[in-house]
């Protein structure tokens, strides 16, 4: 493949954008989140008890209500959830998460519709998959979260 100046250009711009966008606030905050949950060791406790819990989970989805403590580990993991989400660096960093996830649905928005109002966005982080939107065999009515113009 041959580089033309305008595809250098192009090239140029989006490394301009990564730089903006590493550099904003929302980004910062969500690496201080991160980095607070990380460190904070009562949350990463409430972490590993969770995983620790949703490989018992695993094995109970195999044979569903029919396994014999189905009630107590499905009990026990969203306990183990609850316990986990409720942490105040967790919670922190959720929010932090869903923030930045939503600034770059909007970025994505916009370098889409400057394309074309054609090209389908992913919404609240939905992935476009094989035989989804992009196919157009989609007929969920939106609810996958993208955009049919």
């Amino acid at each position: 493949m041959i580089i033309s100046d305008e595809h250098l250009n192009v090239l140029d711009k989006a490394d301009e954008l990564v730089k903006y966008i590493t550099q904003s606030d929302i980004v910062q905050k969500y690496n201080e989140a991160k980095h607070a949950m990380e460190t904070d060791e009562v949350a990463q406790t409430y972490i590993k008890d969770f995983e620790s819990m949703k490989d018992q989970y695993e094995d109970v989805q195999r044979f569903g209500m029919y396994h014999p403590d189905y009630y107590e580990i499905m009990r026990t993991v969203r306990s183990a959830k609850r316990k986990m989400d409720m942490h105040e660096k967790v919670a922190a960093f959720k929010i932090a998460e869903r923030q930045l996830q939503q600034f770059l649905d909007e970025i994505s928005e916009i370098i889409a519709r400057s394309t074309s109002e054609h090209i389908m966005v992913p919404k609240d982080g939905a992935a476009l998959t094989d035989g989804g939107c992009s196919s157009g065999s989609c007929g969920t009515g939106g609810s996958c979260g993208c955009q049919a113009s």
